[in-house]
């Protein structure tokens, strides 16, 4: 998939189906690229998807998953800052999905 069509636009996405400029993402864009990887996103997504862009924009990075669930414990509460609970909402790969949704970057030192 190296573009995606929302509405009426069509977005470039990079090799991986990550969005190639990160100034198209929008709520309706992260609900097409959350349909594609077969998610349909709710609150607990959202808040995290919200959370990433915070990160992003405080350190200029997507974070790799153990500076994830960190700063995920560390802004939403243990509860919801464990590998279990992004797993379960990001099919085992929170780092890499979380930041493809939230319209980020792939994380430097995901695989």
């Amino acid at each position: 998939m190296n573009a995606l069509t929302v509405g009426e636009r069509t977005l470039a996405l990079d090799k991986d189906g990550y969005l190639a400029d990160r100034r198209d993402w929008s709520a309706d864009v992260a609900t097409a690229l959350a349909a594609a990887e077969g998610i349909e996103l709710g609150p607990e997504h959202w808040e995290v998807l919200e959370l990433l862009r915070a990160f992003y924009d405080e350190f200029q990075l997507s974070p790799a998953t153990r500076p994830l669930i960190k700063y995920t414990a560390l802004k939403l509460g243990v509860d919801k800052g464990n590998s279990l609970h992004l797993n379960r909402l990001f099919k085992g790969t929170p780092a890499k999905l979380a930041a493809k949704l939230a319209g980020l970057p792939k994380p430097t030192n995901c695989l």
